[in-house]
């Protein structure tokens, strides 16, 4: 049973009852001493996709749900919808762009390394690698004396995602992104 202070997003709960997926994690501090840290979160019900905000104080506790966690590949794409295959017996899983809005700009073709979360047989929700790597299709040519500065420059991924990254690194080249943050992390 998690606290409210330990969820991430992400993260399949159970509240009243009823399957949710915490979407976005807001922590307030208030200002008086004697006042406990709140957690306002918003969870999206698994099954009929409804938006829930509830607010928390960070020792509340939450209860798990059982859900069945597979190593899943990202397949392909058919309009709205979005094929992953468990790479232990081939089964194929389709879910709804609405249901990985968030996800969708780091999906290539191919990509393994996601946890596919199942409830009753069906995909809920997908957890990709804390780190992938994408190529590079659009930024401004490199500079060679730029490795001493830290300043960025907005590039173009395969996937359509639009990061920032240092001034050397040029077109075509491979980088590592963080999947939680979306920024870059290094050349891969």
């Amino acid at each position: 049973m998690p606290k409210a202070s330990d969820l991430k997003s992400g993260m399949i709960v159970e509240v009243n009852d009823e399957p949710y997926s915490v979407k976005k994690i807001d922590v307030r501090n208030p200002s008086s001493r004697g006042a406990a840290t709140l957690y306002k979160v918003r969870f999206n019900h698994l099954k009929t996709k409804q938006k829930r905000d509830e607010t928390f104080k960070g020792d509340d506790f939450l209860k798990d749900l059982d859900c069945e966690r597979v190593a899943l590949q990202y397949s392909y794409q058919d309009g709205d919808s979005y094929t992953f295959m468990n790479l232990e017996n081939y089964d194929q899983y389709t879910v709804d762009s609405e249901v990985i809005e968030d996800q969708i700009k780091f999906l290539s073709e191919g990509l393994e390394g996601i946890v596919g979360i199942l409830l009753d047989d069906i995909l809920v929700a997908i957890e990709l690698p804390t780190s992938i790597s994408l190529q590079i299709v659009d930024t401004a040519p490199g500079m060679k004396s730029a490795s001493a500065t830290s300043r960025t420059k907005p590039a173009t991924l395969t996937t359509g995602l639009e990061i920032q990254v240092p001034e050397y690194i040029d077109n075509g080249e491979v980088v590592k992104v963080n999947t939680s943050t979306g920024k870059f992390l290094s050349r891969a």
